[in-house]
């Protein structure tokens, strides 16, 4: 993508203007982002969707000040009928399962695919919603049907409610309103308040970012570290044969507070480690994802990644599903510009050494990528 080129999405702005002036700092609203936008998955398909076992689905309805969430799947007949007004249907990670969800995702790839998480869509009654809240994360509200009123504010207070099931905030103070239609996309930064509320029947997609806790992060990576194979270290115990007798059992030695220190130190020096645990964890697919195996023998001409496949790299590795390759060369250009691009034509592929074959190759076996005809002229 080019970083300095204008986009509609971003009202005119570039993706580095963007990311400077915006992205972490202040909202952006823009009109008409996506112009003469439809929503590219119908209701029923979203009922259909939020049905299905393995789809993070949930419906939150309010009755005078009383809120009640309940977690999907759902059969059509559990849902409120569509003329009984304040309800909603969240569904998670849409583009997962619909390829025009993602191909909608893939033109917010000017920030770090490391970040971009999923498209949740948001189906709503007259005058459903949420609730006034904040999230841990940047979003972009794009409007894919029907009318939402959006208020937001830098909330000060944030303070949550103790008698509804869900994070709503006990004192929303709101300093902006702007009612979005169809192609209308509102950009927050985290921690900014916001609550959105359905004129009549609408739909609202939500792009959202991943946003790793240090702490969570630490203990992954520390698990991965624990399970590299390096002999050398693998059959290291601890050993204690100058131990003298103790007078205070409870008391741990400190010569065992060393030997755990030592190991993690060892961990962390292995060479690249860090780096290769890193981006394992970045491309793990999530746990309702799954991959059905391709067929066997096709004709490597062109490949694309499947809509679920995550793949990144670094200057010494490529990693895709949670695995990871050292690549160098012509070879780790190759792969670069596949989790770039997600894509490789036939003159790609001409280039790519044997060995890269046979691993694109396995790669469609796992249904992580797809053989395609190549378009004519090409």
């Amino acid at each position: 993508m080019d970083t300095k080129q204008p986009l509609a999405l971003l009202g005119g702005l570039t993706p580095a203007q963007f990311m400077r002036h915006h992205w972490q700092k202040k909202p952006l609203l823009v009109r008409q982002a996506i112009p003469g936008f439809t929503a590219p998955l119908p209701r029923a398909d979203l009922f259909a969707l939020a049905g299905q076992e393995g789809v993070e689905s949930r419906l939150v309805q309010q009755t005078d000040d009383v809120w009640k969430l309940q977690h999907g799947p759902f059969a059509r007949r559990a849902l409120p009928p569509l003329q009984r007004p304040d309800w909603t249907l969240l569904v998670q990670g849409v583009d997962l399962h619909n390829d025009s969800v993602h191909a909608l995702m893939q033109q917010f790839r000017f920030v770090p695919d490391a970040r971009l998480d999923d498209v949740m869509i948001s189906y709503a009654s007259d005058g459903g919603g949420v609730g006034p809240h904040f999230d841990s994360y940047d979003v972009f509200l794009l409007q894919a049907h029907g009318q939402r009123r959006w208020r937001i504010g830098r909330q000060k207070n944030l303070s949550l409610r103790d008698d509804v099931p869900m994070k709503i905030l006990s004192h929303f103070e709101p300093e902006e309103e702007y009612v979005l239609e169809p192609g209308d996309m509102l950009y927050l930064p985290p921690r900014w308040a916001h609550d959105g509320i359905a004129q009549g029947e609408c739909m609202t997609y939500s792009v959202g970012f991943r946003v790793p806790e240090r702490t969570d992060l630490a203990q992954e990576l520390l698990v991965r570290l624990a399970d590299e194979d390096d002999g050398a270290t693998a059959a290291l115990l601890y050993r204690d044969a100058k131990q003298p007798a103790v007078a205070q059992p409870a008391e741990i030695p400190a010569t065992l507070q060393e030997f755990a220190r030592d190991a993690l130190q060892r961990a962390l020096a292995q060479p690249r480690a860090l780096e290769r645990a890193l981006g394992e964890y970045l491309t793990e697919p999530k746990f309702n994802v799954w991959f059905e195996p391709g067929p066997e023998g096709v004709l490597l001409e062109q490949a694309v990644l499947d809509r679920r496949t995550r793949m990144m790299y670094d200057a010494d590795h490529v990693f895709i599903n949670g695995e990871s390759y050292r690549a160098a060369g012509r070879d780790a250009t190759l792969m670069r510009q596949l989790a770039d691009q997600r894509t490789l034509g036939p003159r790609d592929l001409a280039r790519a050494s044997d060995g890269a074959l046979e691993l694109l190759s396995s790669w469609c076996d796992a249904g992580w990528m797809h053989a395609q005809k190549p378009s004519p002229g090409r």
